[in-house]
């Protein structure tokens, strides 16, 4: 109790005689009587259309009025967006410039309009009136529809309730605007924004520009020929040809646009980018985020489709480093090797089923796996009826002829390189007969070739070769697992100065990850029931299940594929001659080079050269 009495005692206060109260210094406002404020007006429009003029001019007039009448009041400027949305910063070049001035000590006062002219967005008007309030001195703001001024106590709150309307207001247009969009584009009624080649008529349709329309059929026609979107751009600068906008200056993005430009072909798909955030207006690209609508033959084309097609599939392969005119498979007509494909080291666009067409038109869809193996012992069959020979990926692979592949790369033994030794070969590929054929490569210069080796000192060694272009159409072609890495065995096969390496890509070996050695293999996740293995130090090589009951090939089957074989039957084997092309391996209908360079030659005056890599 005694305690409680001294608190109560103490908050009783002491004798007002004995204090002196010192008044503290009045804060600035927007009506201080006898001082004079440095005011700045901030202005804003939505849009840059016509209509919206008088409404920027409106508000500039006003306040220039309004300050003029106000005694205290001086000028320092007019800051004004115009065509700028107010739920971002960006590209608001005069606010910010504005609070520039004003971190300066160049203003003492702002003055706008209304909330949402200063700002639709709460964090940005907030957090602004704040750091301006700190400043020293500190810099208000005066809302004059709202009559709030920001250097009064009493302001925030009433402040970031309007702010959160003017935000919520933006919120509600914007989604009636895109609804109002979505509306238009299920009905067919596209926007159509100017493009190179294109006008538009009283009715808003597109109609061709011909003279325009000569410089979209070269960049199309170059791109065909081999040209990089920057070497398109140093030639349509060299040349002086225009874009739509007038200038003559071009860039390797500028000629990439008007190439996945799907209205060159007489398409149009609406809703290509999509805006996830109101706030920013930020346009991404339209991954199924919200549905798209195509409308194909909408208007006339400049391109033809197969053209336009061509060159996406060009554009998607850019990576592979492809720089020659749109490939065809090539396949070699006569020889021991008819009936092969050779493999565009560089090109993906080629399907499983392009390569059996390819194959097909030479040898016939009836042809029956062969696969030879060097064995002759005519003399000896007799004796070894009945024995099989037993297969070579049950032995050890050390210091043997193999490859072993995945989806994105090849790599080859030492014993390859050894047995045809050169730093480039071709990869060629029999889609009916299951093989894999390597021969050297005339040069580098070939678009076929594949660096398969390097110089070591004064040795050739194996190297690691890429082929994420055509490793995946290999998979699919021989029924291979796309997780897993596979080995194949091979064999080299001469005559006179002819040399190849021959695989059997029907017997490949599934390498499977190691498992620790106090585990049991056959528990593994991708262990098969019934695949006979053996371990290594890096992974299993596991082979198909059907090979548990037997040791091979019987000797009657071996000498039975030597002698069906056409390296047995011919005397030459002319394995280095060039592929013919296979028209049907391509789906398109694709301009000729020659018509190519007629339409590149109307625009660029100086000759071109042929792309070969």
């Amino acid at each position: 109790m005694e305690q409680k009495e001294k608190i109560r005692q103490r908050y009783r206060g002491a004798n007002p005689d004995d204090l002196i109260v010192i008044p503290a210094q009045e804060k600035a406002s927007s009506d201080s009587a006898g001082q004079t404020l440095r005011v700045a007006v901030y202005a804003r429009v939505s849009t840059d259309a016509p209509g919206q003029t008088s409404s920027y001019e409106l508000q500039k007039n006003h306040f220039q009025d309004v300050i003029a009448r106000h005694p205290g009041w001086e000028l320092i400027g007019i800051y004004a967006d115009e065509g700028i949305s107010g739920t971002s910063l960006s590209h608001r070049d005069s606010f910010l410039r504005m609070i520039k001035d004003c971190t300066d000590g160049k203003i003492d006062l702002i003055v706008t309009k209304s909330v949402s002219r200063f700002s639709r967005n709460v964090v940005d008007c907030i957090g602004y009136i704040r750091q301006l309030a700190a400043l020293k001195p500190p810099v208000g703001v005066f809302f004059e529809t709202e009559q709030i001024d920001t250097l009064k106590n009493n302001s925030e709150m009433m402040l970031s309730f309007i702010a959160t309307l003017a935000q919520e207001e933006s919120h509600t247009k914007s989604e009636i605007m895109n609804a109002s969009i979505e509306m238009r584009f299920r009905r067919g009624i596209f926007l159509t924004p100017p493009l190179l080649g294109y006008d538009q008529d009283a009715d808003g349709n597109l109609v061709i520009n011909e003279q325009e329309a000569k410089t979209v059929r070269c960049i199309f026609f170059l791109y065909l020929y081999g040209y990089s979107c920057q070497k398109i751009a140093e030639l349509l600068t060299a040349a002086g040809c225009h874009t739509k906008k007038g200038t003559s200056g071009w860039s390797s993005s500028s000629v990439l646009g008007i190439l996945q430009n799907e209205r060159h072909c007489g398409d149009v798909l609406a809703h290509k980018t999509w805006t996830p955030n109101y706030l920013d207006h930020r346009a991404i690209k339209n991954k199924q985020n919200c549905p798209q609508y195509l409308s194909k033959n909408h208007h006339e084309p400049i391109i033809q489709r197969d053209d336009f097609i061509a060159v996406q599939q060009l554009i998607r392969n850019a990576r592979y480093g492809n720089r020659t005119f749109f490939p065809i498979l090539s396949v070699i007509p006569e020889g021991a090797l008819r009936g092969y494909v050779i493999v565009h080291p560089k090109w993906a666009g080629f399907c499983a089923n392009d390569y059996r067409s390819a194959s097909e038109s030479v040898s016939g869809p009836d042809e029956k796996p062969v696969f030879v193996r060097p064995y002759s012992a005519k003399e000896d069959q007799i004796q070894l009826q009945g024995f099989e020979i037993v297969r070579e990926q049950f032995f050890r692979t050390a210091g043997k002829i193999t490859m072993t592949v995945s989806r994105s790369s090849l790599h080859f033994s030492t014993s390859c390189i050894a047995k045809s030794p050169s730093l480039y070969v071709e990869l060629l590929v029999h889609p009916l007969q299951k093989t894999i054929v390597i021969r050297p490569s005339v040069s580098s210069q070939s678009k076929y070739y594949i660096p398969w080796a390097r110089q070591k000192k004064d040795r050739l060694i194996p190297r690691q070769t890429g082929g994420s272009a055509f490793l995946p159409t290999l998979y699919e072609l021989f029924c291979w697992k796309t997780e897993h890495k596979y080995r194949l065995s091979g064999v080299r096969l001469t005559r006179g100065a002819e040399t190849v390496l021959l695989f059997d890509a029907a017997g490949a070996e599934l390498l499977l990850p190691n498992c620790p050695s106090n585990q049991d293999t056959r528990n593994a996740p991708d262990f098969e029931a019934g695949i006979s293995a053996y371990t290594t130090n890096q992974c299993i090589p596991a082979c198909p299940k059907e090979w548990m009951h037997q040791f091979g090939e019987s000797v009657e089957q071996r000498a039975h594929k030597q002698e069906a074989s056409p390296f047995c039957q011919l005397s030459v084997w002319n394995t280095q001659q060039a592929g013919q092309p296979c028209e049907k391996s391509s789906r398109l209908n694709i301009t000729d080079a020659g018509q190519l360079k007629l339409g590149i030659s109307a625009v660029i005056k100086n000759d071109i050269q042929e792309v070969t890599k």
